[in-house]
């Protein structure tokens, strides 16, 4: 591991994208920490403290703790994730923007520029919202976040933190282009990973106060470890279905005539389905958070805490309904079908067609149910730590399939660098078929 890290500055085109992409994640960090004018940021602390558990704090973690400071980075990238899942789901419902989707290169360009316009409309759209809330955000009872709230700090706020999105947007996007890896998963990476040095010092003041056993400090250790593993062997897991094309002879050349194969994923959706689930769980908390003197808010907010088996239970069944709904809203059977009997190919045994759709279909489906399950047990795992093993910090769900998924795409774009410039990679196993 250690000669593979030092092979990465002895290729000149790998160390320029790796000290490029770190620069731009030192320049997202930095700019995290700049405070939106007009905001009182230790009041705000004081009021946030009181909003984990809900939406706020979910929006929260994916912006490196930008929100909870109220800094120009405010909104982070999620507006363009939110336009990037937007755009998606038009594409399975309108001909227009699934055509695009099929125009190849062309099409891809006109998709990216409809989502930088939706990441503008959103970004303003929430930041006058956020500049709204701020005025009216005094949970803590001293003094008001906002000290001199009107129109002009509403317009300032809305064109901070725009521009802010759209200078992260822009970040990634470079870092995509001329870094390593995947610029916007890095950004939302660097985000939750900036969490982690408080965690531990929270961990280590959990031991010297006795607030943690070392025994419980250890099974925690084991279980991270354990559930660590898991997370990637899920996220490398998949079913191949052996595809053979038959021979074509077109002129004096033979096309086609090899065997290949479908992958597919046990976990097509990603995590997305938990960001929608928690979107949804945590509504009712959310909203009882704005009303504290009503009973009924009282009573959802005790239902959808994350201890109550009713929040729980209702969580991991979004989840598993989500996992199926966005598979089959990335993922068409039908038209890979299609795609394979236009060049000739199909699955031994299986009619070309309607078919073989069909047993595509059925295959997804059943691996799809492991993986939705799966995707439920990682995102109650925190909840469980905190209450059965006193954990003083938050492991699993959405972060560390992000962390994990972003991770290992950032090593195996890392490791095609080494294999092809004939250094030793990460994984043996890959450097050997690398060389055959």
């Amino acid at each position: 591991m250690i000669q593979s890290l030092q092979s990465i500055f002895k290729i000149p085109e790998l160390r320029r994208k790796v000290l490029f992409t770190l620069l731009m994640l030192i320049i997202y960090r930095v700019g995290g920490h700049v405070p939106t004018p007009g905001v009182d940021g230790h009041a705000l602390a004081q009021a946030f403290a009181q909003a984990r558990g809900t939406l706020l704090g979910l929006y929260d973690m994916f912006v490196g703790g930008a929100f909870a400071k109220a800094s120009v980075f405010a909104l982070g990238i999620m507006p363009y994730i939110s336009a990037s899942i937007i755009l998606q789901l038009l594409t399975a419902v309108i001909p227009y923007f699934e055509k695009l989707q099929k125009e190849g290169e062309e099409g891809r360009k006109k998709i990216t520029q409809y989502t930088r316009y939706g990441t503008v409309f959103l970004s303003v759209v929430q930041a006058y919202g956020i500049s709204i809330f701020l005025e009216n955000f005094n949970m803590g009872g001293g003094v008001a976040v906002v000290p001199s709230p009107g129109l002009a700090f509403r317009l300032l706020t809305v064109l901070t933190l725009t521009s802010g999105t759209i200078f992260v947007m822009w970040l990634g996007e470079r870092i995509s282009e001329r870094g390593i890896g995947n610029g916007i998963s890095l950004i939302i990476f660097i985000g939750i990973v900036a969490r982690n040095p408080n965690d531990l010092l929270q961990s280590i003041r959990a031991l010297q106060t006795g607030a943690l056993g070392y025994a419980q400090a250890g099974m925690l250790v084991v279980i991270m470890l354990l559930v660590t593993a898991a997370v990637i062997a899920i996220t490398q897991g998949q079913r191949r279905i052996p595809v053979q094309y038959a021979k074509r002879i077109i002129g004096r050349k033979v096309y086609g005539g090899q065997s290949t194969h479908i992958p597919l994923r046990v976990n097509t959706a990603g995590v997305i389905p938990i960001i929608f689930a928690q979107s949804v769980i945590m509504f009712p908390g959310t909203i009882a958070t704005f009303f504290r003197g009503s009973d009924l808010a009282q009573r959802l907010n005790e239902m959808f805490s994350p201890s109550s088996i009713v929040y729980n239970v209702v969580y991991g069944l979004v989840i598993v309904f989500f996992t199926y709904f966005y598979t089959a809203i990335i993922f068409n059977p039908v038209d890979l079908a299609d795609n394979m009997k236009k060049y000739g190919g199909f699955v031994p045994g299986i009619r070309p067609g309607q078919k073989t759709a069909e047993y595509i279909d059925r295959i997804l489906t059943r691996i799809t149910l492991p993986g939705a399950v799966f995707l439920a047990l990682i995102a109650i795992l925190p909840s469980f730590l905190i209450q059965h093993f006193k954990a003083p910090f938050y492991f699993g769900g959405t972060g560390l399939l992000i962390i994990v998924g972003v991770a290992l795409d950032t090593l195996q774009q890392i490791e095609s660098h080494l294999l092809m410039r004939h250094y030793d990679g990460f994984m043996k196993g890959s450097k050997l078929r690398g060389r055959r």
